[in-house]
């Protein structure tokens, strides 16, 4: 099957089960759905399976059955926000970002230049040299988001990126992220957010996935067509967020 080339990657027939204890626990069933050049978010209970799906896009977990199809003219490059930091203690700011860079075979002197880029990105430029337990939940998820933006992503996947934040630095980390995204500072063509926060999917997406409890199928696929920037605030806003949460409950 041919594919448009405004399409970036198709998830197909993705079905997904864990063994614990001599039970069989089906996370995902049947999951089917196209990513164009388009900010989309996954959105579901808590436990249904939306972090599962996003791994596996990742190419970190295999599904039992289906598949995901890149159509990105030769291996993707893929950046992955996770919702925790998870930065190493021991090493300042830039070997956070840095590391994985040299990890995957980037000289040195690259991996820092695109490392320091990254930063700049997210405003982090000045903290190269400070260390995780110099800085604000905040800064350390910056930095989380500049090692992910440092790889020069084709497509961004991100993991409740904002959920363990305050509502301020929240909301200032969702405008920063979609500048990003809109920019052309970074070649990035699809972003995948994972949310259960309804209002933050419908600030942020383009197409907005929404998944049923375990095991999940999808309920519906809801495009958003209202005009950027928008506030919480905005009636089309309210309204489709009264409809989303129709279609979660």
């Amino acid at each position: 099957m041919s594919l448009s080339k405004d399409l970036v990657l198709e998830v197909r027939g993705v079905s997904k089960s864990y063994t614990s204890g001599g039970k069989v626990f089906e996370v995902l069933k049947d999951i089917n759905f196209v990513v164009g050049r388009e900010y989309i978010t996954i959105l579901g209970p808590s436990g249904c399976g939306k972090s599962t799906l996003l791994r596996i896009i990742a190419g970190v977990e295999k599904p039992d059955k289906g598949e995901v199809v890149f159509n990105i003219g030769g291996k993707a490059r893929i950046g992955f926000v996770f919702q925790f930091p998870t930065l190493l203690p021991w090493m300042t700011v830039l070997g956070n970002v840095t590391l994985p860079l040299i990890a995957a075979g980037v000289p040195k002197n690259d991996a820092v230049e695109r490392a320091r880029r990254a930063l700049k990105i997210v405003g982090l430029e000045e903290l190269d040299d400070f260390y995780p337990s110099e800085l604000s939940g905040g800064m350390k998820q910056r930095v989380n988001i500049a090692r992910a933006l440092a790889v020069e992503p084709d497509i961004l996947l991100m993991d409740e990126p904002f959920s363990n934040l305050d509502p301020l630095t929240a909301e200032n980390l969702r405008s920063e992220v979609l500048d990003i995204w809109s920019s052309s500072i970074l070649p990035i063509k699809s972003v995948i957010m994972v949310t259960h926060n309804v209002e933050e999917a419908v600030l942020m997406s383009d197409k907005i996935i929404i998944l049923s409890p375990r095991p999940a199928r999808i309920v519906k696929v809801v495009d958003v067509n209202i005009p950027r920037p928008r506030t919480r605030k905005m009636t089309e806003v309210q309204e489709l967020v009264d409809r989303v949460y129709e279609y979660v409950s």
